[in-house]
């Protein structure tokens, strides 16, 4: 039976069980619920830049792939730079946006893209993408933070992008945070063991709520910091209190909340989700201006909590060089992109090749400044990813 594919306008569109009998559900991110909530309880507008057109692959009436996809009319929101780009078509007269995006927005965390039953039918998703785009006219397609373990499902006319990030790894076994600090050099051992105490002494203590605890002043309190944060960068907060509530509601297995209090009361917070065997942080925010409260909250309660949750990884989020002296340790994420216009493509395949053994060297000198005595059985520079 052949295959037909189909745009769809919302993720409602399609039934959850379809949608996540694609996946092996670890990742919290490429959830029917995580997707489909951020569209019905207003995070996502077109007049933000985020139209959904999701792909979907059927069999008659069975699903059989699907790819996370929205028209862009701007970049906001994907962590992955093309502002360069746009701004070189629009010298040459050339329109890029709208274009086509496989992601997850707001969410600069690698995880599946192509998701389907078989090899075959996944390889068939870029394609499907690619001609979409000719149809339309869109000036390209990107696929953002996609797993290494996909890279073969794209033919040579997809550059390839990469970046660091900073994950926490515990190949080593380790059982909990004192263990943990025994792996480090003493100059690095001793810092930590200084930010933590200077939060302890201002009297500040920690209090961790799972998805199926949160109470309703647990999200408002938890938004609001996220609503400071991004009012002190001004930036725009597009996560409503409604999406929040949707998650506890929802997806309570993932949803992780920090919350550092003063006398009872929440002084900060830093709000993650749990999947499989990883920790991701997403956002963080406090009205409280404490040394080391940060690190307190977004970095060292997590790596407690995957110590004693059996958690193997914590993903912290983007960018952040003052991570690696915390036990974060550069890691390489990749993406994929699609151009229309011939000579673009020529123009931008060095280019990518470039900032890819750019990335590379960066990489390699993050991790020879490692904060650990010996690196973790784990860690290594990174490989060169599969052609």
């Amino acid at each position: 039976m052949t295959v037909e594919a189909r745009f769809l306008a919302n993720l409602a569109e399609v039934e959850a069980a379809r949608w996540d009998a694609l996946h092996d559900g670890s990742n919290p991110f490429l959830v029917h619920a995580f997707l489909e909530g951020l569209e019905s309880t207003g995070c996502l507008r077109p007049d933000w830049g985020w139209t959904p057109r999701h792909l979907t692959l059927w069999r008659g009436d069975e699903l059989v792939a699907a790819a996370p996809g929205y028209l862009k009319d701007n970049s906001h929101g994907e962590f992955v730079f093309d502002h360069a780009w746009a701004h070189a078509h629009a010298r040459h007269g050339l329109e890029y946006f709208p274009k086509y995006l496989c992601g997850v927005p707001y969410s600069p965390v690698q995880g599946p893209r192509l998701l389907a039953k078989d090899e075959e039918t996944r390889r068939l998703l870029p394609d499907v993408m690619v001609a979409m785009c000719r149809q339309t006219h869109l000036s390209s397609a990107h696929v953002n933070f996609h797993l290494e373990r996909d890279d073969v499902a794209f033919g040579p006319e997809w550059l390839q992008r990469i970046d660091v990030q900073y994950h926490w790894h515990n190949e080593a076994g380790w059982r909990d945070f004192e263990g943990f600090l025994s792996a480090f050099d003493h100059k690095h051992r001793k810092n930590i063991r200084q930010e933590r105490a200077r939060v302890a002494r201002a009297g500040v203590t920690f209090r961790v709520v799972e998805g199926q605890q949160a109470t309703p002043a647990d999200l408002e309190a938890m938004h609001g910091f996220y609503l400071r944060t991004f009012a002190e960068y001004g930036n725009h907060p597009a996560l409503t209190l409604a999406f929040l509530q949707h998650l506890a509601e929802k997806m309570p297995q993932s949803l992780v909340i920090f919350f550092a209090e003063l006398a009872g009361e929440p002084v900060a917070g830093a709000l993650c989700l749990r999947g499989g065997d990883t920790l991701h942080g997403r956002y963080w925010g406090a009205r409280e201006a404490i040394p080391g409260l940060h690190f307190e909250t977004c970095y060292y309660q997590g790596i407690d909590y995957c110590l004693r949750n059996g958690l193997t990884r914590f993903e912290p989020g983007a960018q952040g060089e003052h991570k690696l002296a915390r036990g974060f340790l550069p890691s390489i994420v990749r993406s994929r992109h699609w151009i229309a216009h011939p000579a673009f493509h020529d123009a931008l395949q060095g280019w990518c090749g470039q900032e890819a053994e750019s990335v590379r060297a960066y990489a390699a000198t993050l991790a020879a400044h490692s904060p650990f005595k010996t690196l973790p059985a784990d860690a290594h520079p990174p490989a060169r990813p599969s052609r």
